[in-house]
Protein backbone atom coordinates (compact mmCIF):
# COMPACT_ATOMS: atom_id res chain seq x y z
CA UNK A 1 0.00 0.00 0.00
CA UNK A 2 1.54 3.31 -1.17
CA UNK A 3 2.56 5.95 1.70
CA UNK A 4 1.06 9.45 1.47
CA UNK A 5 3.37 12.39 1.58
CA UNK A 6 3.15 15.60 2.99
CA UNK A 7 -0.38 16.94 1.26
CA UNK A 8 -1.72 13.82 0.28
CA UNK A 9 0.66 13.40 -2.72
CA UNK A 10 2.13 9.55 -3.23
CA UNK A 11 5.24 8.84 -4.59
CA UNK A 12 3.87 8.11 -7.64
CA UNK A 13 1.35 11.12 -8.03
CA UNK A 14 4.77 13.47 -7.10
CA UNK A 15 6.26 12.81 -10.55
CA UNK A 16 3.43 13.00 -12.32
CA UNK A 17 2.46 16.28 -11.05
CA UNK A 18 5.67 17.21 -11.53
CA UNK A 19 5.68 16.38 -15.35
CA UNK A 20 2.39 17.94 -15.63
CA UNK A 21 4.31 21.47 -14.49
CA UNK A 22 7.47 20.96 -16.56
CA UNK A 23 4.95 20.26 -19.76
CA UNK A 24 2.95 23.36 -19.19
CA UNK A 25 5.20 25.66 -17.99
CA UNK A 26 7.78 24.58 -21.04
CA UNK A 27 4.93 25.09 -23.29
CA UNK A 28 4.17 28.51 -21.97
CA UNK A 29 7.64 29.59 -21.56
CA UNK A 30 8.97 28.50 -25.82
CA UNK A 31 5.32 30.41 -26.96
CA UNK A 32 6.21 33.95 -24.83
CA UNK A 33 9.79 33.65 -25.67
CA UNK A 34 8.77 33.21 -29.59
CA UNK A 35 6.60 36.18 -28.91
CA UNK A 36 9.01 38.11 -27.60
CA UNK A 37 11.99 37.41 -29.65
CA UNK A 38 12.34 40.26 -32.24
CA UNK A 39 10.90 42.79 -29.68
CA UNK A 40 13.39 41.57 -27.45
CA UNK A 41 16.19 42.02 -29.71
CA UNK A 42 14.98 45.28 -31.01
CA UNK A 43 14.77 46.58 -27.53
CA UNK A 44 17.92 45.22 -26.27
CA UNK A 45 19.81 46.77 -29.87
CA UNK A 46 17.74 50.17 -28.83
CA UNK A 47 18.82 49.92 -25.39
CA UNK A 48 22.62 50.29 -26.27
CA UNK A 49 21.82 52.75 -28.80
CA UNK A 50 19.96 54.97 -26.16
CA UNK A 51 22.86 54.28 -23.42
CA UNK A 52 25.35 55.69 -25.68
CA UNK A 53 23.25 58.44 -27.33
CA UNK A 54 25.82 60.93 -26.81
CA UNK A 55 28.35 59.01 -28.37
CA UNK A 56 26.25 58.24 -31.59
CA UNK A 57 25.94 61.62 -34.24
CA UNK A 58 22.55 62.37 -35.58
CA UNK A 59 22.50 64.26 -39.26
CA UNK A 60 18.84 65.55 -38.90
CA UNK A 61 17.65 66.22 -42.70
CA UNK A 62 14.93 69.08 -43.58
CA UNK A 63 12.83 69.14 -45.84
CA UNK A 64 10.43 72.33 -46.89
CA UNK A 65 7.76 72.75 -49.30
CA UNK A 66 5.14 75.60 -49.83
CA UNK A 67 1.73 75.75 -51.61
CA UNK A 68 -0.99 77.96 -51.98
CA UNK A 69 -4.70 77.58 -50.23
CA UNK A 70 -6.97 77.94 -53.19
CA UNK A 71 -9.82 81.04 -52.91
CA UNK A 72 -12.27 78.85 -52.07
CA UNK A 73 -11.33 76.70 -49.49
CA UNK A 74 -10.02 79.97 -47.91
CA UNK A 75 -13.29 81.62 -48.07
CA UNK A 76 -14.96 78.42 -46.46
CA UNK A 77 -12.11 78.42 -43.91
CA UNK A 78 -13.04 81.93 -42.99
CA UNK A 79 -16.76 81.31 -42.50
CA UNK A 80 -16.14 78.69 -39.75
CA UNK A 81 -17.41 80.04 -36.59
CA UNK A 82 -15.34 79.74 -33.44
CA UNK A 83 -12.59 78.00 -35.38
CA UNK A 84 -10.28 77.49 -32.10
CA UNK A 85 -12.75 74.99 -30.94
CA UNK A 86 -13.76 73.39 -34.30
CA UNK A 87 -9.57 71.88 -34.73
CA UNK A 88 -8.63 71.30 -37.80
CA UNK A 89 -11.26 72.21 -41.16
CA UNK A 90 -11.95 69.17 -42.93
CA UNK A 91 -11.11 71.62 -46.37
CA UNK A 92 -8.12 72.15 -44.96
CA UNK A 93 -7.15 68.41 -44.05
CA UNK A 94 -8.28 67.45 -47.41
CA UNK A 95 -5.96 70.04 -49.25
CA UNK A 96 -3.02 69.24 -47.14
CA UNK A 97 -3.60 65.20 -47.54
CA UNK A 98 -3.54 66.03 -51.44
CA UNK A 99 -0.79 68.62 -51.40
CA UNK A 100 1.82 67.30 -49.06
CA UNK A 101 0.52 63.20 -48.22
CA UNK A 102 0.40 64.46 -44.58
CA UNK A 103 -2.55 62.72 -42.28
CA UNK A 104 -3.65 65.32 -39.87
CA UNK A 105 -6.11 63.07 -38.15
CA UNK A 106 -5.97 62.93 -34.38
CA UNK A 107 -3.65 66.18 -34.35
CA UNK A 108 -4.73 69.40 -32.66
CA UNK A 109 -4.75 72.96 -34.48
CA UNK A 110 -3.48 76.08 -33.02
CA UNK A 111 -5.02 79.19 -34.18
CA UNK A 112 -3.88 82.80 -34.37
CA UNK A 113 -5.96 85.06 -36.23
CA UNK A 114 -5.89 84.04 -39.34
CA UNK A 115 -3.22 81.76 -38.78
CA UNK A 116 -3.47 77.72 -37.98
CA UNK A 117 -0.28 75.93 -37.10
CA UNK A 118 -0.39 72.39 -37.10
CA UNK A 119 2.32 69.88 -35.14
CA UNK A 120 3.22 66.67 -36.94
CA UNK A 121 5.72 64.38 -33.82
CA UNK A 122 6.64 61.43 -35.33
CA UNK A 123 9.41 58.64 -34.20
CA UNK A 124 12.14 59.82 -35.62
CA UNK A 125 11.83 63.05 -36.27
CA UNK A 126 9.56 65.72 -36.41
CA UNK A 127 7.16 67.83 -38.52
CA UNK A 128 4.08 71.18 -38.73
CA UNK A 129 2.57 72.76 -40.99
CA UNK A 130 1.38 76.38 -40.58
CA UNK A 131 -1.63 77.95 -42.78
CA UNK A 132 -2.06 81.64 -43.68
CA UNK A 133 -6.20 82.23 -44.08
CA UNK A 134 -5.86 85.55 -45.14
CA UNK A 135 -3.45 85.16 -47.74
CA UNK A 136 -3.11 81.60 -49.06
CA UNK A 137 -0.14 80.92 -47.72
CA UNK A 138 0.89 77.23 -46.13
CA UNK A 139 4.19 76.12 -45.15
CA UNK A 140 4.96 72.42 -44.43
CA UNK A 141 8.52 71.59 -42.56
CA UNK A 142 9.88 67.85 -42.15
CA UNK A 143 12.65 66.69 -40.08
CA UNK A 144 14.08 63.23 -39.91
CA UNK A 145 17.03 62.09 -38.42
CA UNK A 146 17.83 58.69 -39.02
CA UNK A 147 16.83 55.28 -38.44
CA UNK A 148 18.46 55.03 -35.03
CA UNK A 149 16.56 57.76 -33.53
CA UNK A 150 13.23 56.19 -35.56
CA UNK A 151 14.20 52.66 -33.56
CA UNK A 152 15.22 54.88 -30.15
CA UNK A 153 11.70 56.53 -30.53
CA UNK A 154 9.70 53.41 -31.17
CA UNK A 155 11.71 51.73 -27.97
CA UNK A 156 10.14 54.92 -26.02
CA UNK A 157 6.36 54.90 -27.60
CA UNK A 158 7.22 58.16 -28.57
CA UNK A 159 4.85 59.77 -31.04
CA UNK A 160 4.03 55.85 -32.16
CA UNK A 161 0.44 56.44 -31.69
CA UNK A 162 -2.37 54.02 -30.48
CA UNK A 163 -1.84 50.63 -31.98
CA UNK A 164 1.89 50.79 -30.99
CA UNK A 165 0.97 51.65 -27.84
CA UNK A 166 -1.10 48.37 -27.57
CA UNK A 167 1.67 46.24 -28.95
CA UNK A 168 3.83 47.72 -25.85
CA UNK A 169 1.60 46.28 -23.61
CA UNK A 170 1.33 43.16 -25.56
CA UNK A 171 4.87 43.00 -25.11
CA UNK A 172 5.56 43.66 -21.64
CA UNK A 173 3.19 40.95 -20.95
CA UNK A 174 4.65 38.25 -22.92
CA UNK A 175 7.67 39.41 -21.65
CA UNK A 176 6.53 38.97 -18.17
CA UNK A 177 5.14 35.18 -18.79
CA UNK A 178 8.57 34.65 -20.00
CA UNK A 179 10.34 35.84 -17.10
CA UNK A 180 7.79 33.96 -15.06
CA UNK A 181 7.97 30.82 -16.38
CA UNK A 182 11.68 30.86 -16.16
CA UNK A 183 11.87 31.11 -13.16
CA UNK A 184 9.22 28.24 -12.12
CA UNK A 185 11.42 26.34 -14.49
CA UNK A 186 14.93 27.65 -12.25
CA UNK A 187 12.73 26.05 -9.35
CA UNK A 188 12.05 22.90 -11.08
CA UNK A 189 15.23 22.04 -12.11
CA UNK A 190 17.72 23.48 -9.08
CA UNK A 191 18.27 20.54 -7.53
CA UNK A 192 20.67 19.25 -10.10
CA UNK A 193 21.49 22.68 -11.19
CA UNK A 194 23.33 24.21 -8.25
CA UNK A 195 24.48 27.20 -9.41
CA UNK A 196 20.74 28.39 -10.24
CA UNK A 197 20.12 30.20 -7.14
CA UNK A 198 23.65 31.98 -6.28
CA UNK A 199 23.26 33.04 -10.15
CA UNK A 200 19.31 34.37 -9.46
CA UNK A 201 20.81 36.02 -6.72
CA UNK A 202 23.45 37.89 -8.49
CA UNK A 203 21.13 39.29 -10.94
CA UNK A 204 19.11 40.98 -7.83
CA UNK A 205 22.35 41.76 -6.37
CA UNK A 206 24.36 43.12 -8.83
CA UNK A 207 21.96 46.56 -10.02
CA UNK A 208 20.91 46.81 -6.58
CA UNK A 209 24.61 47.66 -5.15
CA UNK A 210 24.87 49.48 -8.72
CA UNK A 211 22.54 51.55 -7.72
CA UNK A 212 23.16 52.05 -4.05
CA UNK A 213 26.83 53.10 -4.89
CA UNK A 214 26.86 55.28 -8.08
CA UNK A 215 23.32 56.50 -8.19
CA UNK A 216 22.78 59.37 -6.07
Amino acid sequence: METQLNGGVTPVEAPQRRAFWLKHLHRWHWISSAICLIGMMLFAFTGLTLNHAGSIEAHPVVERRSAHLPGDIAHQISQIPDRERAGIPAELATFLDHQFGIDTQGHAAEWSGDEVYIALPRPGGDAWVSADIANGDVQYELTTRGWISWLNDLHKGRNTGGAWSLFLDAFALACLVFSITGLFLLKLHARKRGATWPLVGLGVVIPLLLVIIFIH
